[in-house]
């Protein structure tokens, strides 16, 4: 695979999330909330340990300022969440800091977490986590819910106001899948290659409301959206969307839900960085008195199963032009067209390193191919590794 990193040229839940409001800086802040899947160290199978692992790290002196841990729909899965943050170099920090923490209070209980879109192994369907919302989401979804057991990696950034944050959302659009490409790491379903590099967006894609959002005239026009969806008995509430970027229903952020879960904190501060820098120039062109133009939404389910299938590795489709292009090439546009907003938060040389590391590991769908040349167990061997200390084995930087 390979990947751009010259961008030079002209011009994508329950927990308490991250709160971010508009930084004093040049930058917006932002948080990131992190999905994961407990393992046994034995079998290496998925267990609903997710309550004994949430019970350590809420014990008297676990506490860690920002960093918080919530329960998710089934019992196999965590989220970790950071603070509010206003530099890659802070978000970083907390990530780590996070999976390290996760990672310890999961082996004081004989587990492992992993940082993957989906489980790995097979095993039975995990029994769905005792709370009243979660209930009525898996009796309302039946079958789809019975073993979703889907992680991802969830971007919010800081934007003053609904009006303005569904605006952002129309501009997100196009790049959505672009997102998603960058990130494939759920390449397996049930110990079998499914062909896919996220499978994570092909078992989401079942629910009402998932992939691409419609493009909408104005907040009213999203909530009225919303709450037909919901007179319809089709969602549980307006927080039940699986759209992959929508205006928060709690908190003053736009939230992009694109990426499956980021395999390492590298791979997640590059998602964070580059959804940053989306959302400022969306705001940039805002206030330019540009707004989104209406993508067809058929293209854009069409680029999101292109991303699925193939990552950054094979054809993409152009939401705008309407056609196939190499997924590499999108992601180029992509990023010459965040490129001002990079440099004014000074995080462009950090995406530039971490796409060319990418450049030389591959996706996380394909180190998870490469490691399944020694066995299906051998892909959670790896992501165990990596989930805490980072490609190779060494911790993150």
């Amino acid at each position: 695979m390979q990947i751009v990193t010259n961008v030079g040229g002209p011009h994508t839940g329950t927990g308490t999330a991250p709160q971010p409001e508009r930084s004093s800086g040049n930058g917006l802040t932002f948080g990131v909330e992190e999905e994961f899947l407990l393992v046994d160290v034995v079998s290496r199978r998925t267990v609903p340990r997710a309550a004994d692992v949430l019970a350590r790290l809420a014990a008297p002196g676990h506490g860690m300022t920002g960093i918080s841990f919530h329960a998710e729909l089934l019992g196999t899965q965590v989220e970790a969440t950071t603070g509010i943050c206003t530099d890659t170099a802070t978000l970083r920090r907390e990530l780590r800091d996070a999976r390290m923490r996760l990672a310890a209070a999961a082996g004081a209980e004989e587990l492992r977490i992993v940082a993957s879109g989906t489980p790995v192994l097979p095993g039975p369907p995990p029994p769905v986590t005792a709370n009243l919302r979660f209930i009525r989401i898996a009796e309302m979804y039946a079958g789809v819910t019975a073993d979703y057991q889907a992680c991802g990696c969830h971007v919010h950034v800081g934007v003053d106001d609904r009006e303005t944050s569904v605006a952002v959302v129309n501009h997100l659009r196009p790049w959505l899948p672009t997102l998603l490409a960058l990130s494939v790491n759920s390449p397996f379903d049930h110990g079998v290659d499914s062909g896919y590099g996220s499978w994570r967006a092909i078992d989401q894609s079942r629910f009402p409301s998932s992939g691409v959002p419609p493009w909408f005239p104005s907040a009213a026009a999203y909530d009225a959206q919303m709450a037909r969806l919901i007179d319809c008995g089709v969602l549980v509430d307006s927080c039940m969307t699986v759209w992959l970027a929508r205006p928060s229903s709690r908190l003053p952020t736009v939230e992009v839900r694109a990426a499956d879960a980021a395999a390492t904190v590298d791979e997640a501060v590059l998602q964070a960085a580059l959804v940053r820098g989306l959302v400022r120039t969306a705001l940039s062109e805002l206030a330019a008195g540009r707004e989104a133009p209406p993508v067809d939404g058929p293209i854009c389910a069409a680029a999101m199963w292109s991303a699925a299938r193939h990552g950054l590795g094979g054809p993409g489709v152009h939401p705008l032009l309407e056609r196939p292009l190499p997924a590499t090439r999108l992601l180029a546009e992509l990023l010459r067209r965040v490129r001002p907003a990079l440099e004014d938060t000074g995080d462009l040389a950090e995406v530039r390193r971490l796409l060319a590391g990418m450049a030389i590991r591959g996706s996380g769908a394909a180190r998870q191919r490469r490691a399944a040349a020694g066995g299906v167990r051998a892909v959670v061997d790896m992501l165990v590794e990596q989930t805490v200390c980072g490609e190779g084995g060494a911790r993150d930087p």
